[in-house]
């Protein structure tokens, strides 16, 4: 901690902070304090300074309580409600919005079920294919909507991300230094074998301000569909990535997770509408380097003292574990699968998809997902008899 926090966490533990009835509830991050109560959801910025972020002053906390809103409200704009600034009223107390002072501030946001969050939808066993195919048309109409950025080589731009990673490894004892190093210089040499492909995607203006955090625990379910949340907006630079490097979080915690399906299903139809093939090849490494970020950002919450260390230092390792099997040599290989029409070809590689090659499985080539593709569809809609 930057800053003692203490009288602010008081206040907003007591239901009568807010002028709503029920008890409060609280849900930790290692960079937020989230405050439940009745309808609504406070999100409170931790007083911290990493590499990555900091907030460590009231007035930092403030513009990024602002920022979060402005951004969120493209991908969830019926979620995020407004800020709210912590004071102190004329009677030495904190209260909302007074005019002196500000001493923090809170992102206000509309309540949802922590049951519609994929993350818990996951693990229940509720992520449906045809969710996955929606949640896939989401990212890629979010990615379209977001203008290249061309303020670095592709290849730096993930040198910076190794950067970063390497300093939050730098912070933690869950793993060992030679670990760390022998862990870097693997994200090194990966890093050298895709250079040229890194920079030939900076120049087609595949680098974009992206969500930055898009994997389960930031997707829910609302009336109208999934909707994407709690997006980067403490650091540009990290956000500011390729949209592959943004899609593989969600990839890699599908992968994580074991749902090989659900992974390799939305990478096709996420492709099938971005026409991005010449991406695939690079899709493993950005799948290592995230789970690698989530090694580190897991490893921290051990050493800032989170309940339950023990598992969070399995997951930590579960992580790092995954990003170095990730990293593996890809194996060439091409299956041509034939047949009449109606006799099951395409339901026969959607279901050997995911089990070949590297992660996140074979790229599927059909002349009828070629052909919706053209004309804007997604690969489950129906095209009309004129369009064959």
């Amino acid at each position: 901690m930057c800053h003692d926090q203490s009288e602010t966490i008081e206040f907003l533990k007591r239901p009568e902070s807010y002028g709503l009835d029920g008890t409060v509830e609280l849900i930790e991050t290692h960079i937020s304090l989230v405050f439940l109560i009745a309808n609504r959801a406070f999100k409170l910025k931790r007083a911290v300074k990493f590499p990555y972020a900091d907030f460590s002053t009231p007035a930092l906390r403030l513009a990024c309580c602002l920022k979060e809103v402005e951004l969120n409200s493209k991908t969830a704009p019926e979620l995020y409600l407004g800020v709210r600034r912590v004071t102190r009223g004329a009677n030495g107390k904190l209260c909302f919005d007074d005019t002196n002072e500000t001493i923090d501030a809170v992102v206000e946001m509309q309540r949802f079920s922590q049951e519609h969050l994929f993350d818990t939808m996951a693990g229940a066993g509720q992520l449906t294919p045809r969710l996955m195919d929606t949640t896939a048309l989401e990212i890629a109409k979010f990615h379209r909507t977001i203008a290249a950025v061309h303020a670095t080589s592709g290849s730096s731009n993930i040198e910076a991300v190794l950067d970063v990673n390497e300093r939050g490894f730098a912070t933690s004892h869950v793993f060992s230094e030679s670990e760390a190093e022998a862990f870097s210089d693997a994200f090194r040499t990966a890093l050298e074998a895709h250079r040229r492909q890194l920079d030939r995607r900076e120049i087609a203006g595949m680098i974009r301000r992206c969500h930055g955090d898009l994997h389960l625990r930031n997707i829910y379910l609302s009336e109208d569909g999934p909707r994407l949340f709690d997006c980067i907006e403490f650091n540009d630079q990290i956000a500011t990535v390729d949209v592959l490097y943004d899609l593989a979080f969600l990839l890699m915690d599908l992968w994580h997770r074991d749902l090989r399906d659900h992974a390799n299903l939305i990478m096709n139809h996420y492709l099938d509408l971005a026409d991005d093939d010449e991406g695939v090849a690079v899709l493993p490494f950005f799948m290592a380097l995230r789970a690698a970020v989530r090694a580190h950002v897991t490893a921290t919450q051990v050493e800032l003292g989170a309940e339950k260390s023990t598992r969070l230092r399995q997951e930590a390792r579960s992580y790092f574990n995954l990003a170095i099997a990730l990293l593996g040599p890809p194996l060439p290989l091409l299956i041509a699968i034939g047949g009449l029409s109606g006799s099951g070809k395409s339901t026969t590689a959607e279901a050997l998809a995911p089990y070949i090659g590297c992660a996140p499985g074979a790229r599927i080539f059909e002349s009828d997902r070629i052909r919706k593709a053209m004309f804007g569809v997604r690969a489950t809609e129906r095209l009309p008899t004129e369009a064959y």
